[in-house]
């Protein structure tokens, strides 16, 4: 792999410039601001690699689908990645225009750049380079961007279905999400799921004075405030019953995983100026964000929220939810389980379902994690750390649960990226790092046949 390295290397700097060119056209999703122009270059581009590619259309954002078979014998892998992002506001919190990319401080800023765009663009110019150095690639390659990830991902259920037969590959590759804090790398071998929700109580037909209504009139925000005391313990144990039944326990090959992995408690309590994290307290800190549901009040709304007082009950509250889901639960299942405890408890209470994400999980024994392992060491230097699960949410499901295919996450962005947020960046040197790992990767595949 030495000549790939060293081509990357002496190509940095007009990388840099090409993937500053490529995030500098805005593709937001939930605005749908510039999606198809951004589409358009993605399959221009693959078509230049030699890709057989083009739009797949949904009922909402096209999928982006490229093909390049080189030899049936060897591995295909599937990489997958989004091309939309984030809305930018507030803009005035970012120190440079959001779609503006600049260079300073030795990274890249602009949104898009870590979340994914930069990511995957990162996989592309990794294929170039073997195209440059070899004339070939050293596998076949599916490559699969979505333009609906950072709205829940609400069509690629059905698109992977509808399109199973054109997605046979042996192993499935997203580079998404950060590395660890520390700058090492990192393979993740499953995401947790989520279930987002509302709790809606109603009282009078309008808000009224609290004096002349108060402890006669029903205060739904009290109502919401003593069904949620219901849902969580003081100690952290979520207490709806049911959700926690059906949760299959950590493997032995899992617990030696996490057993390896830094501590960083102390670092996330000095970092986010915390006394102590969220109970249960005696699970440990990657036990409590990988092998067990959780349950978050996102937000609360009711009543008056404005300078000064104003002596109102108020009538209406709602409650914005989520729970994260691990296997082998579903969507489905924790809301059934939120609608019967609500019925028990508060029942004039509404539940209005949101998204749901399923959960994805591919066993550490996969006869992929060692060609992956020894890639991610070659283009870095060091064994990546191996994270069972994440706690965030990707679609990894699809193609674990639907196509059946081991997926695996090999995220390349500094841990500070800031994505969702103002000032979102990329530092140079790990988007380097990641078109050799890209790199590494495809060439590690290659050899497992012929």
């Amino acid at each position: 792999m030495d000549a790939l390295f060293a081509h990357i290397d002496a190509e940095a700097d007009n990388f840099v410039a090409r993937v500053m060119d490529y995030v500098s056209h805005p593709s937001i999703s939930a605005h749908d601001i510039g999606i198809r122009n951004v589409a358009g270059i993605l399959v221009e581009h693959l078509e230049q690699l030699g890709f057989d590619a083009g739009l797949v259309e949904t009922p909402g954002h096209p999928f982006v689908l490229g093909h390049l078979t080189v030899d049936p014998e060897k591995p295909t892998v599937l990489l997958y990645g989004h091309y939309d992002v984030q809305p930018p506001d507030p803009l005035e919190a970012w120190v440079s225009p959001p779609f503006e990319p600049t260079l300073r401080d030795g990274r890249i800023w602009a949104r898009g750049i870590g979340d994914n765009k930069g990511q995957h663009f990162a996989q592309l110019l990794a294929i170039e380079t073997h195209l440059k150095v070899h004339g070939t690639v050293p596998c076949n390659i599916i490559f699969l961007l979505e333009g609906e990830e950072e709205i829940g991902s609400p069509q690629i259920a059905e698109f992977v279905r509808q399109n199973a037969d054109k997605l046979q590959a042996d192993l499935v590759v997203t580079s998404d999400g950060p590395l660890h804090e520390s700058g090492a790398p990192v393979i993740t071998f499953g995401v947790r799921g989520v279930a987002s929700f509302d709790l809606v109580a109603r009282g009078a037909s309008r808000d009224v004075h609290s004096g002349n209504y108060g402890g006669v009139v029903p205060n739904p925000i009290w109502t919401l405030v003593q069904l949620l005391a219901t849902m969580k313990d003081p100690d952290g144990n979520i207490t709806i019953e049911g959700i926690n039944e059906p949760v299959i326990a950590a493997t032995n090959l899992e617990r030696e995983a996490i057993a390896r992995l830094p501590d960083d408690e102390s670092a996330v309590k000095a970092d986010l100026a915390l006394q102590q994290l969220d109970g249960p307290v005696e699970r440990p800190y990657w036990d409590r964000l990988m092998f067990h549901p959780t349950l978050t009040i996102n937000g609360f709304h009711g009543g008056y929220g404005g300078p000064g007082t104003k002596t109102v009950l108020p009538n209406e509250a709602i409650a914005k939810c989520d729970v994260r889901l691990v296997e082998p639960l579903t969507p489905e299942y924790v809301f059934e389980r939120i609608e019967a405890h609500v019925a028990r408890y508060a029942p004039g209470v509404d539940v209005v379902r949101h998204n749901g994400m399923l959960p994805s999980k591919t066993p550490l024994d996969s006869p992929y994690a060692a060609p992956l392992t020894r890639a991610i060491a070659a283009a870095r230097g060091v064994e990546p750390l191996v994270y069972p699960t994440v706690g965030g949410s990707l679609p990894d499901y699809v193609f674990t649960k639907i196509l059946g295919k081991d997926a695996f996450v090999i995220p390349y962005a500094n841990a500070d990226e800031a994505n969702h947020a103002p000032n979102e960046n990329l530092e140079v040197v790990r988007f380097i790092d990641g078109i050799k790992t890209g790199a590494a990767v495809l060439d590690e595949l290659g050899r497992l046949h012929g």
